[in-house]
């Protein structure tokens, strides 16, 4: 099958390169489709996200490139959106605005209580491990029971077609803190995975963590993919790039990863509906 990519970033929030370099890497790469989605504003300053005065110009852009290669492949626009309860707007709002094809929702940044601050469970080691002590007191269950309330309150409150890198908490963990194979681990992803079954959506399968070598694993992990194809929730196949060089970075790999779970199709976007796509 060629490829496809829903999950990219571009320099319009912290990927290298522009729109149309990443266009024309697909088209070399003979891609079928792609997808940019653009980390969405934040109410608070920060490195990763698009500025807000950006964005008709993001949303212009885009419809630009996608008329332009509409004969050589699909173009869509999305946003992927940060949910930090209280602090991020509804998803809709954007998504009516910009009209966008889709959106994948993602926790990144995970709100203690009762203090309210947030734990920036990506980007620098230095990040996870200082916010775990300082917020969460080091009580991994505790922090990461947080996480999945915070990925399961955004799949039910927001719907989002896709939901990026499930279990993206045990990015830094590299088994110091605590064992996926722990039953209370375990039960957080069986409910996280039954409210995603519940609200429909499309569960990414992401290869960043591996060929940035920031994770031992995929986002989700094997053994989670395999309760996923057990439940038939659908999954689609992402690089989450930064780069045009990412675009189908650890694809190869994952395919026949999913192939010998059993997994036996993608769903991808064809511009009006999630369709599926056999894994050969």
């Amino acid at each position: 099958m060629n490829y496809f990519n829903h999950h990219t970033h571009t320099s319009y929030c912290d990927g290298k390169g522009a729109p149309e370099a990443f266009i024309r890497e697909a088209i070399r790469l003979e891609m079928t489709s792609i997808g940019f989605s653009a980390h969405s504003p934040l109410p608070f300053n920060n490195t990763y996200s698009i500025k807000e005065n950006r964005l008709d110009d993001y949303k212009n852009e885009i419809r630009g490139l996608q008329k332009k290669y509409k004969k050589d492949i699909a173009v869509f626009l999305a946003l992927e959106f940060d949910y930090v309860p209280g602090m991020s707007d509804n998803f809709n709002g954007l998504v009516n605005r910009l009209g966008l094809d889709y959106f994948i929702g993602s926790v990144h940044l995970v709100r203690s209580m009762p203090a309210g601050k947030l734990w920036f469970i990506d980007g620098p080691e230095s990040n996870y491990t200082n916010g775990l002590s300082g917020l969460f007191n080091n009580d991994i269950r505790l922090a990461v029971t947080s996480y999945f309330e915070q990925v399961s309150e955004m799949v039910c409150t927001q719907k989002p077609s896709i939901v990026g890198h499930i279990d993206k908490v045990k990015m830094h963990n590299r088994k110091r803190f605590f064992s996926e194979e722990e039953s209370w681990y375990k039960a957080l992803i069986k409910n996280t995975l039954n409210i995603v079954l519940k609200a429909g959506c499309i569960i990414e399968v992401n290869t960043r963590g591996i060929y940035r070598k920031r994770c031992d694993s995929l986002y989700p992990s094997i053994p989670v993919l395999k309760e996923i194809v057990k439940m038939n929730i659908p999954v689609t196949l992402s690089s989450d790039a930064h780069k045009p060089g990412e675009l189908t970075s650890y694809f190869a790999e994952t395919m026949v990863i999913l192939k010998d779970i059993g997994f036996k199709s993608l769903m991808h976007f064809d511009g009006r509906l999630w369709k599926k796509s056999a894994i050969g």
